[in-house]
């Protein structure tokens, strides 16, 4: 059963939500804080300006949801737009409902209306339901990811 939210950009008296929804859906919660809201209202500001956005989903005016677009230009394929999604979260009790495909497609159309030749994603590998959930959405698994942790 999907359940139709309004996908719309962050605004800063959303913040407190995002971080409980970030908590919430996080392999390590302890990474994120309640007392730094600040903090992340300045990475919504740095991704705007580089003509990415963050999302919220609300329902009924609560915020159950939240993602982020990151669009940059990339080195390869004559220096075409690649859009990068990230932080894909939906309150645990609010997921299976569509909620995260809105999302989704709010990003991909920022993508399309910025002429990106490719949108991507990772997902941790602990994360095997959202791996359906990409699988559905049309997301191939074509890439292997690597990170390395620069801080403790």
């Amino acid at each position: 059963m999907t359940i139709e939210v309004l996908v719309r950009p962050i605004q800063p008296t959303d913040l407190a939500a995002v971080v409980d929804v970030l908590i919430g859906g996080s392999l390590q919660p302890a990474a994120e804080s309640r007392e730094h809201v600040n903090d992340y209202w300045l990475a919504v500001e740095e991704v705007r300006r580089l003509h990415g956005e963050v999302f919220v989903a609300e329902e009924n005016g609560e915020v159950v949801g939240v993602c982020q677009i990151i669009v940059f230009r990339n080195i390869g394929n004559r220096g075409q737009r690649v859009a990068e999604i990230e932080n894909v979260h939906v309150r645990s009790d609010r997921r299976r409902h569509g909620i995260g495909e809105q999302l989704i497609a709010a990003c991909e159309r920022v993508a399309r209306s910025l002429d990106c030749h490719r949108v991507q994603l990772t997902s941790n590998v602990a994360r095997v339901d959202a791996h359906r959930f990409y699988d559905r959405l049309g997301y191939v698994a074509s890439h292997k990811g690597f990170k390395k942790a620069l801080r403790g």
